[in-house]
């Protein structure tokens, strides 16, 4: 066991900090991994369960359908069940994430080298390797769809291979399939924007040699964070990690193939990827909202399993967002995005930047918020940019102002409908690349996409709903009258859009005062001849006296 000093949580001392904080539930009943274990988690993502009350679930008392049951326990939703749990991994604020990612990926930290570590505590390699109940199918591993998956899969990895040319790794979070007790299927997205692991493959295919893989369980928080998050190729995850922890990260060299892996990992696979043959892997289900039909991926014949003593496998609740993954890619890249319109191409108008996430998965639909009275330029400008800062990001583009929740669907229905001129405020571009979905691109079919200009042009009349001041009074009796829990769902008060006078704040007082009668006193005088219905009156302008 390394006692090489670090300044970062494993996963154990990570779990420990949740639990404290009442972030953690522990599961001690037997639960079926194969048919019960995410479809419980599931439930706090579709159940109606508000996001900050998710929690990670740490099962104690795990069993599959065939009566097996397994000493090994495993957290699902430890990494990201919510932004709270990310932050917790972070050791920030939410709102100094940004921040620190931009810091760490500018000031990397090279790792430090270690010879021994806790993930050697017990290695399994040979004969130990095979048959039922050994290697690979003596490890918990649930499965994330039942009912679509054919296959338990690893989800929350960590999966580390090394360029032949540079030597520099690449970390990334691929989803693998079990085989048997010594094989695995890996599936690295070849799309545009897609694995730098695939890369790799590709070079070593060319050199006609097995690629060297090593797939990691149960990373320090600050490494798990490494794998989806999209840095450029050639830069080595692990140094970047380094920089958010404001140290290095303890690394040691794998067992049978020539890597190095983070020395406090959980558990360790390692192996060999065949660069000749490929195997059908899949069903699975998908973050993009649909299941993976069966494809040929890249199997990986198991050398070795390392683990700690007391190790707890990770897994991610994905597939249908919203999900644990789809809020580890959402923290991650919405800075990213956000620092780019800002900072990179100088639009100073952009307040943030929002990738949509129940259903769409955060690549689909973004959503760019700016101040009111930014002008039409730097607004297109915005949405140019943020359609193609990511090849996978950005197929449907929407520019709202501050005053929209950008979570709230029916709020961007809201200004789509009525801050929207389709024929001025829209723009379609051809030749965009499928991305990640349910359609790839092997066959070249293009998609397309869609900007859209849901900002207002200028002043509008207020939001017709009660002012704050009376919704939060009426809410006082509601609670008094115990009328069951309010869940707020914005917008939940009525405010001001620019078109609004003081003369009819004024007006609107003496009427929530039950002074109507005064304000009808006061439109008498204000009367005249010769209108048509509905032509429109301003106090200011009449000075109240009824001449125009």
């Amino acid at each position: 066991m390394t006692d090489a000093p670090r300044n970062y949580s494993d996963l154990h001392e990570h779990i420990a900090a949740l639990e404290q904080r009442g972030l953690l539930r522990r599961i001690d009943r037997p639960i079926d991994k194969d048919a019960e274990m995410h479809p419980l988690v599931r439930w706090q993502f579709v159940g109606g369960i508000d996001q900050a009350e998710r929690k990670a679930f740490l099962f104690t008392n795990i069993v599959d359908g065939l009566g097996r049951k397994y000493d090994i326990p495993v957290v699902v939703g430890a990494i990201a069940a919510n932004p709270e749990i990310y932050s917790v991994g972070m050791r920030a604020p939410l709102a100094d994430i940004q921040a620190k990612w931009d810091h760490a990926i500018a000031h990397p930290v090279e790792p430090r080298l270690v010879n021994e570590a806790v993930c050697h505590e017990v290695v399994i390699e040979g004969d130990a390797l095979k048959g039922e109940g050994h290697g690979l199918d003596r490890l918990p591993i649930p499965i994330s769809t039942p009912g679509f998956d054919s296959a338990p899969t690893l989800t929350a990895t960590n999966v580390i291979t090394r360029d032949p040319d540079t030597g520099v790794q690449n970390m990334g979070t691929y989803r693998a399939a079990l085989k048997s007790p010594d094989r695995l299927v890996v599936r690295m997205a070849t799309r545009v924007g897609g694995a730098g692991g695939y890369q790799h493959y590709l070079k070593y295919q060319k050199r006609g040699e097995p690629m060297p893989c090593a797939i990691v369980l149960g990373c320090p928080p600050y490494v798990a964070f490494m794998g989806p998050q999209k840095l450029p190729l050639g830069v080595d995850e692990i140094t970047v990690a380094g920089g958010l922890a404001g140290g290095p990260i303890n690394i040691v060299r794998a067992r049978t193939v020539d890597l190095t892996i983070p020395a406090e990992s959980e558990l360790v696979i390692e192996g060999l990827i065949d660069t000749e043959y490929l195997e059908p892997e899949a069903p699975f289900g998908e973050s993009h909202g649909h299941v993976a039909l069966e494809e040929f991926n890249m199997p990986m014949r198991v050398t070795a399993i390392t683990h700690r003593r007391n190790p707890i496998i990770p897994s991610y609740i994905s597939q249908v967002a919203p999900s644990e993954s789809s809020v580890i890619k959402r923290v991650a890249y919405e800075p990213l995005f956000t620092a780019h319109l800002r900072n990179t191409l100088g639009i100073r108008g952009v307040k943030k930047v929002s990738l949509h996430e129940p259903l769409t998965g955060l690549l689909r639909v973004t959503v760019i918020t700016l101040e009111k009275g930014t002008s039409r330029t730097e607004i297109w400008r915005a949405l140019s940019g943020a359609a193609s800062f990511k090849g996978d990001c950005g197929k449907i583009c929407i520019a709202v102002n501050e005053d929209i929740d950008v979570d709230n669907a029916d709020g961007l229905l809201w200004a789509m409908a009525y801050r929207m001129n389709p024929i001025e405020d829209v723009q379609m571009l051809p030749h965009r690349g499928q991305g990640h979905g349910p359609k790839r691109e092997h066959d070249q079919e293009e998609d397309s996409t869609l900007l859209m200009d849901a900002t207002m042009k200028g002043d509008m009349p207020p939001l017709a709903l009660p002012k704050q001041e009376y919704m939060e009074r009426a809410k006082a009796i509601w609670q008094e009258l115990d009328l069951g829990p309010l869940r707020p769902q914005a917008p939940w008060f009525g405010y001001s859009l620019g078109d609004w006078l003081p003369q009819w704040d004024e007006a609107a007082k003496r009427a929530a005062q039950g002074r109507y009668l005064d304000n009808g006193k006061i439109s008498e005088k204000q009367r005249r001849k010769g209108l048509k219905p509905e032509t429109k009156f301003r106090p200011e302008k009449d000075g109240g006296n009824g001449k125009g």
